[in-house]
């Protein structure tokens, strides 16, 4: 019996996992998107989102000519916002960025332009673009994450899927406004079971989160399959379903894979997003 074709856009189709031929000349088509409708109503959101917020790349392999056939490098930030129907597959991005290679184009601007009118078209919302030649000198600081470490906690797990009932709050204790910090999160890409690494950070005011508990939860993910983005997001709503807090703020920062990183952000309206630091394992 023959099995089942996934439907256009499920992450069964993208590039991931499959040999992937070196295109060099500019391929907007290589972009693979992906719906993000699916796996929020795995979390109950349907209609308006419970956030706001921004998956954040960073590109570190961009390449093209200029009109003479010299070579131009560069790194480039691109802004997602949270809102856009669809999320960009990141290996697609990878071979998207590498068709730029050995085509020519008049000058930066144009392929910021290009760059930023493809994601666009591909996620389905206004994507932001920043672009700087290495000749520029461009800088990113790599930086721990502000906030108190959780992960020196002497306990003891044995769950290693999502479980977000082991989530609690202490609330025989005044509200606090605190941030926390795990360097601990991992979790495996959806569809070829390859690990991602990360480090998550939590900023929240209301009762206060008992430490233990959100640790044991966020090792919880270390056999889970699910996008970068997707696991912010599950984490936000587990948060903000589990624990109540007043207002939330989560952001992770992911490690570097093929020349990008991916950072979402995800919190409550008002919520002032973190500034691109990177990790140090970034």
């Amino acid at each position: 019996m023959s099995q089942p074709v996934p439907p256009a856009g499920a992450p069964e189709q993208s590039p991931l996992g499959k040999p992937s031929g070196y295109c060099s000349e500019y391929a907007p088509a290589l972009l693979f998107p992906i719906d993000r409708a699916p796996k929020r109503a795995e979390l109950g959101i349907h209609g308006a989102l419970p956030f706001v917020g921004e998956d954040l790349w960073n590109a570190y392999e961009l390449s093209w000519l200029n009109p003479r056939g010299k070579p131009v490098v560069a790194m480039a930030t691109f802004r997602v916002p949270a809102t856009s129907p669809r999320l960009i597959e990141s290996k697609s991005l990878k071979l998207y960025l590498n068709s730029f290679n050995g085509t020519c184009f008049d000058d930066a601007a144009v392929v910021r332009e290009t760059i930023g009118r493809d994601l666009s078209a591909a996620s389905g919302a206004a994507v932001e673009v920043e672009l700087h030649t290495l000749d520029t000198r461009p800088t990113r600081e790599l930086d721990y994450a502000v906030g108190e470490l959780i992960d020196t906690l002497d306990i003891e797990i044995d769950d290693y899927l999502p479980r977000p009932g082991l989530l609690r709050v202490d609330t025989t204790c005044e509200p606090v406004s605190e941030t926390l910090v795990s360097q601990l999160l991992k979790s495996n890409c959806l569809v070829t079971g390859q690990p991602d690494w990360g480090t998550v950070v939590i900023r929240y005011s209301g009762q206060p989160i008992d430490r233990a508990s959100l640790l044991r939860y966020i090792v919880s993910f270390r056999d889970h399959n699910e996008f970068h983005e997707q696991c912010v997001e599950r984490i936000f709503t587990d948060l903000r379903r589990y624990c109540a807090p007043q207002r939330l703020a989560v952001w992770a920062r992911y490690t570097r894979r093929g020349g990008l990183d991916i950072n979402p952000f995800r919190a409550d309206p008002g919520e002032p997003p973190p500034d691109n630091s990177g990790d140090i394992r970034q």
